[in-house]
């Protein structure tokens, strides 16, 4: 999943910019409108409300625009009309591309994803394309200086966590999304701070890129799903190795 952890490091990168200008903060938003609009307003029984808040707290979003998302969701206030969408497709190189979306125009949407598929030599394709090749599941990034292997592995094994696994300079924590929260804690119990932390989808499997020019391509199609404002996420199943990542600056 090196190619999924590179990612994960961008967009960490991202969030400080993001935050800057509103953006992150517009998306997290919508995620938490539409998780209260399917569940309810109560964190306490809203799994995914309270991930969606942990989220817009961890880029300090401010109380009072959450709460104002929260009653969007609920109707207690206008402008809770998103809808869920998933865009499925390819890249350059082959690898699959599965984007996220909250939206409250559909036609726009699919129209400007198409075309951003389009400028970055992909290719949009239909429903279930390629939704098979991923599984939803809790992601932690960890940088190695951070913490020893082996504590990290014991913490979040006994936490619940699938696998631990070192990529790079760091270190990968992948667990359950039901037990994303439980990983969380423990994490923070033992000192431990992740460097970027997300449910999200996960590839079975990946597909090596060994070309700059096609790496260049798969990276720019990625990033400019993720910097569309109806976008909430964006996976793929690339491996980029470090070598193409220096040859063309992204490592």
């Amino acid at each position: 999943m090196s190619g999924h952890s590179h990612w994960a490091g961008i967009k960490h990168k991202k969030a400080l910019v993001d935050a800057k200008r509103g953006k992150l903060w517009s998306k997290l938003a919508k995620a938490i409108i539409v998780a209260a609009k399917a569940g309810g307003g109560d964190p306490d029984a809203n799994l995914r409300l309270r991930y969606a808040i942990d989220d817009a707290k961890a880029v300090s979003m401010p109380k009072e625009n959450i709460q104002r998302a929260i009653k969007r969701g609920t109707g207690e206030l206008d402008g809770g009309n998103l809808e869920e969408l998933v865009y499925e497709g390819y890249g350059s190189g082959g690898v699959a591309i599965l984007c996220e979306v909250l939206t409250d125009n559909r036609n726009r949407t699919a129209g400007e994803i198409r075309k951003i598929f389009e400028l970055s030599d992909g290719k949009l394709g239909g429903a279930g394309c390629v939704a098979w090749m991923f599984d939803s599941k809790g992601l932690f990034l960890i940088p190695g200086s951070a913490v020893e292997e082996d504590k990290l592995m014991e913490v979040a094994l006994e936490a619940g966590a699938d696998d631990v696994q070192p990529t790079g300079d760091k270190f990968e924590v992948v667990c359950n999304p039901t037990l994303y929260r439980d990983v969380a804690k423990a994490l923070a119990g033992a000192g431990v701070t992740p460097e970027a932390s997300q449910i999200t989808r996960v590839a079975k499997s990946t597909v090596d890129i060994n070309e700059a020019e096609t790496a260049q391509k798969v990276l720019r199609l990625v990033e400019r799903l993720d910097d569309h404002d109806d976008v909430q996420a964006v996976s793929s199943n690339y491996n980029i190795p470090d070598e193409i990542l220096n040859a063309i600056g992204q490592a």
